[in-house]
């Protein structure tokens, strides 16, 4: 079945449907990982994303379960190059083309996505639209315009509707959830942390009942609708313990603390973002998916310190007030391996411990 893209700038890409049927608007961002498509799919960050997979086959290695980071998938819509015809790797549970399907996901392939990202990376990040009903580029314009106007609301979708928890013995640690990943879950969890979810409109007074030793803000779409009451609660509770911001939780902390967030040209979104903390020679490579950073600007006569910059292109990747007992990093803290830890995630645990 045919298939169209187009971009806000009236760029039109062909190609075929390989997901379900329909029409789905947001903002266009990518992914440069070789592997990790099932990861990026179902992570809550991407909610209301159409993401360019600029790998150029994607499916070859299945699905399975185990790999979801939430309980589905989050994205508006996927762009590829090639599905790949087959599956071959032990840990497959299924084949790439039924989980598009099984998941709702509006896809397709057999697009230029060489092309398409040598435009984004002049253009820079754009609004666009996936259709298998629409082709005339008028009225796909039309469209996107008006879905572009509305702006994005998905929070109160993602996040849990209730607290969930605390589950686990030990340090007792609360999640605003904005779009937590099973992984960072689990890496709290072999921290030895009593992890105990909680809505993104929680209040101040109801978090603070709950006497936490510290407060994850976890990582999810940026410059929603929701972020702002999250953003209010946040501000009251600064001091009261130990505060982590993680991806767009860091935002949250640093528009809690008085800073100004702004968009970037073109963000960064997949594997190998080299970054390097203050003081230190060597450098970390990072898992990154965000479009906005920092104003650094808007740090001048505060008390918060730059702990990590991008090496490539100096932008702020972590922030921190010790008076205030807050930290964040804009980048994505993965385990190292099985059973492994993130030293970002255990670098806040600790200092929760010596308090």
């Amino acid at each position: 079945m045919k298939a169209v893209f187009a971009l806000e700038n009236g760029s039109i890409y062909e190609g075929r449907s390989c997901g379900v049927d329909g029409e789905k608007a947001g903002w266009v961002t990518f992914y440069t990982g070789v592997v990790g498509y099932q990861e990026v799919m179902s992570a809550p960050s991407n909610a209301g994303k159409i993401v360019v997979m600029t790998y150029p086959l994607i499916g070859n290695y299945g699905v399975a379960k185990k790999f979801m980071e939430s309980q589905r998938c989050w994205v508006a819509g996927v762009i590829m190059k090639e599905t790949s015809r087959i599956t071959s790797n032990w840990q497959a549970k299924g084949d790439f083309d039924d989980f598009l399907k099984d998941e709702k996901v509006l896809a397709m392939d057999e697009v230029d996505t060489r092309t398409l990202m040598i435009e984004l990376r002049g253009s820079g990040e754009q609004f666009g639209l996936i259709s298998t009903r629409d082709f005339n580029p008028k009225s796909l314009k039309r469209k996107i315009e008006r879905t572009r106007d509305e702006g994005l609301d998905v929070i109160k979708k993602i996040s849990v509707k209730k607290v969930v928890g605390p589950a686990g013995r030990g340090l007792a640690v609360v999640i605003i959830d904005i779009g937590i990943t099973n992984s960072i879950i689990n890496q709290l969890e072999t921290l030895g942390c009593q992890v105990t979810l909680l809505p993104s409109d929680t209040g101040y007074s109801d978090i603070l009942e709950l006497s936490p030793k510290g407060l994850v803000i976890s990582d999810g779409p940026e410059m929603d609708k929701g972020i702002y009451v999250v953003v209010d609660t946040v501000k009251r509770l600064l001091g009261k313990f130990p505060i982590f911001g993680l991806g767009t939780g860091c935002q949250v902390l640093a528009k809690a603390m008085g800073a100004r967030i702004k968009r970037m040209h073109l963000g960064h979104h997949g594997l190998n973002y080299p970054v390097l903390k203050t003081g230190a020679l060597k450098g970390e490579i990072t898992v990154q998916n965000h479009s906005y950073v920092i104003d650094e600007a808007s740090l001048n006569g505060r008390d918060v310190e730059v702990t990590w910059r991008n090496v490539n292109d100096k932008t702020i990747e972590g922030i921190q007030d010790r008076r205030l007992k807050a930290s964040g990093c804009q980048f994505y803290p993965v385990s190292p391996g099985m059973g492994e830890v993130n030293p970002v995630l255990e670098e806040f645990i600790n200092s929760i411990k010596r308090l």
